[in-house]
């Protein structure tokens, strides 16, 4: 006779060995589990949807690194889950900043600093010319046209996940060259 434990320990040799269908068998049985978590920390179904992704492509990746000695899989997924959902807060703040700072930059009526504005405005500018077409389209959307995630995606056809991405990476690329610009800038 085979038990539960028997059941999840051979469940566990086979997914650590690298058997796909062992893959499938810990998703159906703890995905609701991790996308429970995710949606009541991050509120939101298509950022849990996608915690609950990268939950799932983060163990498969790290499988050798699973020891069922230390503890069961179902709590090895929490552990990833958390660290998800941490980083999916982090991102959400960077994001939150980044925003801030485009916003200040480019809102029109500022009495700021001229020059500042004016090298802000440029870098920007260059930055947003520096992207593909379809980010540079879905940032564009985003915050000249103030539209959500979903809303982009509808119009654009894509998934949430696709938009947010592009919205990410660009971000960061923007980011990245507001700090040298104004690190080059500071004495």
């Amino acid at each position: 006779m085979v038990t539960a434990i028997d059941d999840g320990t051979e469940l566990a040799r086979r997914f650590v060995a690298g058997d796909e269908r062992a893959l499938a068998d810990i998703y159906g049985r703890w995905s609701s589990l991790v996308y429970s978590l995710a949606m009541r920390s991050l509120g939101d179904v298509s950022d849990a949807e996608d915690a609950t992704q990268r939950v799932f492509v983060k163990a498969w990746q790290s499988r050798e690194r699973y020891d069922a000695s230390r503890a069961s899989i179902s709590a090895w997924l929490v552990g990833i889950t958390r660290n998800v959902i941490a980083d999916a807060h982090e991102t959400r703040a960077r994001e939150r900043s980044i925003t801030e700072q485009l916003t200040a930059i480019t809102s029109p009526g500022e009495s700021a600093a001229p020059d500042a504005e004016l090298a802000d405005r440029l870098v920007v500018a260059d930055e947003m010319a520096r992207l593909e077409p379809i980010p540079r389209q879905v940032v564009e959307l985003g915050f000249f046209d103030d539209l959500t995630h979903t809303q982009i995606a509808d119009r654009l056809g894509m998934p949430v996940g696709t938009v947010k991405s592009h919205i990410r990476r660009s971000l960061s690329r923007l980011r990245d060259r507001m700090e040298v610009s104004h690190g080059a800038a500071r004495p």
